[in-house]
């Protein structure tokens, strides 16, 4: 049976109990927790296993001003989105339920801006879930790749590549973090030994009014080849994508907080 997945940002239970009491009477299978804001000790990747989990077809995040508003609640969010996505794939379905004054989809982090944005007030929210389960999930393309790996032991790990097509070399970038490690290795876990050809480190670039601090390699990577790297800090944004040396280059820009 389908099942929705529910993440609350305000820890307020009769809240919820009664937002899923309003659920139950839609027969919807629904659970869900308490967001958990603790950057140092990762607790956002507390709830990835039931995120990922085949039989999870919705992901509602119930949020207000206050919490949304938090730079460390935003990135916890988008860090836990970025890895649902990766297994998921971009198409899975989030709904925003928001109390206050609904964002819009470009003032979220990048990862979340493809989800469908709801008041909490709406009398026709219920109906609105239900026809959201059943739905079926777009497939949405995507140019690129990215994955987090996120280890107390071994720290935060961004995973980057092309989606289809080959990229002669990679660049990743962070605007208010640092980067302390990189490798290139088989796509979907961390390399146990990474390669890199050229590796570049402490490359600046200067983009729409922000400095990036990037390193790069000229690691040709196909979509079974990742680039990995380790980032010390919570990066407002990262850019990443194919090493070119002209000023041209097509980078992808990741707004995380």
């Amino acid at each position: 049976m389908k099942k929705i997945w529910i993440t609350s940002l305000e820890h307020d239970p009769k809240k919820v109990q009664k937002f899923m009491a309003k659920l139950q009477t839609y027969a919807l299978d629904a659970n869900g927790h308490f967001w958990v804001d603790d950057l140092e000790k990762m607790a956002w990747l507390g709830t990835r296993s039931q995120l990922t989990d085949a039989d999870t077809a919705l992901w509602m995040i119930l949020s207000d001003d206050k919490n949304l508003a938090e730079a460390s609640v935003r990135y916890g969010l988008a860090m836990l989105t970025l890895s649902v996505q990766g297994v998921r794939g971009h198409g899975f379905p989030i709904l925003l339920v928001h109390q206050g004054q609904l964002p819009q989809a470009d003032d979220l982090p990048t990862p979340l801006q493809g989800a469908v944005i709801l008041n909490a007030d709406n009398p026709a929210l219920g109906a609105k879930v239900v026809a959201k389960m059943h739905t079926p999930s777009k497939k949405i393309a995507a140019e690129y790749r990215a994955d987090i790996y996120a280890l107390p032991q071994l720290g935060q790990w961004f995973e980057v590549g092309p989606a289809d097509s080959a990229w002669e070399g990679v660049l990743f970038g962070v605007h208010g973090a640092e980067i302390n490690a990189h490798g290139v290795g088989p796509s979907g876990k961390l390399p146990d030994k990474a390669v890199v050809e050229y590796p570049m480190k402490g490359l600046k670039i200067d983009l729409k009014g922000k400095e990036y601090i990037a390193w790069a390699v000229k690691n040709r990577l196909e979509a079974d080849s990742s680039y990995y790297i380790r980032v010390k800090g919570e990066p407002e944004s990262v850019i990443l994508g194919p090493l070119s040396e002209s000023d041209e280059a097509e980078l992808y820009v990741l707004q995380l907080q």
